[in-house]
C-alpha cells in the first residue's frame, strides 16, 4: 500500500480494519430485513392475483373450445402447452424456495414444511374455476432469513465451477422464455417477455457489482445475498413466469375472432359460483346453453341426487324459469359429502319454432365450516408477550372472519392476528372461535384449543459463562449479569435482573454483598480488581422479572479467576 515496509503489528491492524469493514458491509439491519419481507409479501399477493386472472382466461378459452373445436382447437392446443410448461416452471421455483430454506436452516424438507409452511387455496390451472390446496412459505418465521453463507454456496457453488443451482435456474428461465417467444411469434431480443438472464436474443447483458466489476446474472443476483433476498427474487421470477403465461394466453385468445364462430354444435354448460359449500348454505350455479341467444327464455328442470333426467323421474324435477338465455338454480346443502344432480334445458329453436331439450349434469361438495388457527412461532400461547397467529377459513377472506378468544385479547396487527394474555387462565387453556356472516346469518366456523404457558426462565450468564474459569479483565469488562433467552423465538422480550448476591472468600472470611439491579457495584468491582489467581466468586439468589410480570430465581453462577 505505502512506499515503506509495514511492521507485523501494522499489518495486523490493517487486516483487522478490513475485517471490520467487511462485517459492516455484510450486516443486515432490521429495517432492511423488514423491507425485504414487505416486498416479498406484496409479490406473493401479486402472484395470487395473477393466478386468478390466468385461471379465468383458461376458463373462457375452454368454453370457446367446447363451442367450436375445429376453429379454436389449434389455439387451445398451444394454450395447453403454455399451461403445462408454466406449471412445470412454477413447481421448479417453488421447490427451489424449499431447498433454499432447507440449506439455510440445515434441516430436511419434512422439518421445513411442518414448521415454516402453511396450507392455502389457489386457483387450479388444470381445472378452471376450481381451487386446489397447496403449501406456502411463511418467510417471517424462518430464523435464518438474514444469513447468506450456505445459500450462496448452494446457488453459486465453490470457486469458478459454475455448478451452483443459479446456473440451472438461468438455463430454465431462458428455455421457458424462448418457448413463450416462439408461441407469440416475437423476435428473440424482444422486451415484451421477461425472464432475461445473461442474454437478450444473441445480445449479451452485462451486470456490474458495487465496484463496477463485470458479473454474470447468477453472481449479480445470488452472490452473498441473504435468504430473504433470495426468496423475494424467486417469487419475483414466479411473477414474471405468470405474467408471461398471461400474455401468451391473451395473445392466443385474441387470435380467435368472433366472426369465425359457427355455432353448429350447442352444448349445455353448468357454471357454479363455487363447488365448496358450507353446511347450512345453498349451492348456486348458472346453467346456460353455451351458444345462447339473449332473446330466448329457457326453462330448466333439475333433480338433485340424479345421474340423468328420464321419463320416470322427470315428474320429480324442479322447474326453474330463466331469462336472457340464462337460468340460475339453487340446491340445498344440508348433508355433508359429494352431491350430484341432473337436469334438462328446454328452449325454442328459432329456426323450427320447436321445443329443444339439452341434458346436463353437475356435482358439488358440501363440507362443514372449518377454522384453522395456527401460532406462527410456538405451539402454545405465552403469558405477557404478543403471540402472532394465523387465522384462516377455506372460502373466506380475512375481512370476513370474526375471531374471538375465551380469555385475554385477540386483535389484528398488520396482515395477521395477535393473542395477548396478561395473566394466568383457568386450566391453562384458551379457546379461539370464529364466525362469518353468510347471507345475513352468523355461521360458526369452528373452535381451536391452545395451551397457555408462562415465558420460560432465561439463563443467567456473565460474559456468556455460567461456571468455570474466567480472566479477571473479562469479568471486569462484563460489569454485570445478563439473562439469556435461549431458543425463545420472540423478539423484543427479555428479563430484567432485579437483585443478586455477590460473594467470595477474603482472608479466610466469607464476604457477601447484596446488589440491586444487574450491574456490579463499585465495592464488588474493587474486590474483583484486587482478586488473586484461583479466587472463586459466587453469584447467587439471582432474581429477575419477566414480560409476564412474574419474579423468577435464576441459576447461580460460579466463576474462578484464571
Amino acid at each position: 500500500m505505502a512506499g515503506y515496509k509495514e511492521t507485523p503489528r501494522q499489518k495486523m491492524i490493517a487486516m483487522m480494519y478490513l475485517v471490520l469493514y467487511a462485517l459492516l458491509a455484510l450486516n443486515v439491519s432490521k429495517q432492511v430485513l423488514d423491507a425485504f419481507l414487505v416486498v416479498n409479501e406484496n409479490v406473493e399477493d401479486t402472484n395470487t392475483s395473477l393466478s386468478s386472472k390466468i385461471a379465468a382466461t383458461y376458463s373462457r378459452f375452454e368454453t370457446q373450445f367446447q363451442l367450436n373445436q375445429d376453429k379454436v382447437g389449434p389455439f387451445w392446443k398451444k394454450a395447453r402447452v403454455v399451461r403445462n410448461e408454466s406449471n412445470a416452471m412454477v413447481q421448479y421455483l417453488q421447490h427451489l424456495k424449499l431447498k433454499l430454506v432447507e440449506v439455510s436452516e440445515r434441516k430436511d424438507s419434512s422439518f421445513v414444511l411442518s414448521h415454516y409452511y402453511f396450507d392455502t387455496l389457489v386457483p387450479d390451472p388444470f381445472h378452471p374455476g376450481e381451487m386446489r390446496k397447496t403449501r406456502e412459505l411463511n418467510l417471517r418465521i424462518v430464523p435464518s432469513k438474514d444469513r447468506y453463507n450456505d445459500v450462496t454456496n448452494y446457488m453459486i457453488g465453490v470457486g469458478n465451477t459454475k455448478k451452483g443451482e443459479a446456473y440451472s435456474l438461468s438455463d430454465s428461465m431462458s428455455n421457458y422464455r424462448n418457448n413463450i417467444i416462439k408461441i407469440m411469434n416475437l423476435p428473440e431480443n424482444t422486451t415484451k417477455v421477461g425472464l432475461m438472464t445473461n442474454f437478450r436474443g444473441k445480445q449479451r447483458i452485462t451486470y456490474y457489482n458495487a465496484d463496477r466489476q463485470k458479473q454474470d446474472w447468477e453472481n449479480h443476483n445470488f452472490y452473498y445475498t441473504i435468504l430473504a433476498a433470495d426468496i423475494t427474487l424467486v417469487n419475483k421470477i414466479i411473477s414474471e413466469v405468470k405474467m408471461s403465461e398471461f400474455d401468451a394466453l391473451n395473445y392466443l385468445y385474441s387470435s380467435i375472432t368472433e366472426k369465425d364462430y359457427k355455432f353448429d354444435h350447442v352444448e349445455a354448460k353448468v357454471i357454479p359460483y363455487s363447488t365448496y359449500v358450507l353446511k347450512g348454505n345453498t349451492y348456486k350455479a348458472e346453467v346456460l346453453v353455451a351458444a345462447y341467444d339473449s332473446k330466448t327464455k329457457p326453462n330448466v328442470r333439475v333433480l338433485n341426487g340424479a345421474d340423468s333426467i328420464t321419463n320416470r323421474n322427470i315428474g320429480k324435477a324442479q322447474l326453474v324459469k330463466g331469462k336472457s338465455g340464462v337460468v340460475q338454480i339453487e340446491l340445498p346443502a344440508k348433508k355433508e359429502g359429494l352431491h350430484k344432480y341432473a337436469g334438462i334445458i328446454e328452449m325454442i329453436n328459432p329456426a323450427t319454432n320447436q321445443k329443444v331439450k339439452y341434458n346436463f349434469t353437475g356435482k358439488y361438495l358440501m363440507a362443514p365450516p372449518s377454522l384453522t388457527v395456527a401460532p406462527l412461532r410456538m405451539n402454545v400461547f405465552y403469558l405477557g408477550v404478543e403471540n402472532p397467529v394465523s387465522i384462516t377459513a377455506p372460502g373466506f377472506s380475512i375481512d370476513q372472519i370474526h375471531p374471538r378468544i375465551s380469555a385475554g385479547k385477540l386483535y389484528k396487527k398488520g396482515r395477521g392476528w395477535i393473542v395477548l394474555l396478561s395473566k394466568p387462565v383457568s386450566g391453562n387453556k384458551v379457546y379461539v372461535t370464529a364466525t362469518a356472516e353468510i347471507n345475513g346469518k352468523n355461521i360458526l366456523l369452528g373452535r381451536s384449543e391452545f395451551r397457555v404457558k408462562r415465558v420460560p426462565s432465561p439463563t443467567a450468564e456473565i460474559a456468556g459463562q455460567t461456571n468455570g474459569q474466567i480472566d479477571k479483565n473479562t469479568l471486569l469488562a462484563a460489569r454485570g449479569i445478563i439473562p439469556n433467552m435461549k431458543d425463545f423465538l420472540f423478539d423484543n422480550y427479555y428479563f430484567k435482573v432485579t437483585s443478586f448476591t455477590f460473594a467470595t472468600i477474603l482472608n479466610g472470611d466469607w464476604v457477601a454483598v447484596n446488589i440491586r439491579g444487574n450491574v456490579f457495584t463499585p465495592e464488588a468491582m474493587k474486590i474483583i480488581h484486587n482478586s488473586s489467581h484461583k479466587q472463586k466468586f459466587f453469584f447467587e439468589n439471582i432474581q429477575a422479572v419477566g414480560p409476564d410480570g412474574s419474579i423468577r430465581t435464576l441459576n447461580p453462577i460460579s466463576l474462578v479467576i484464571k
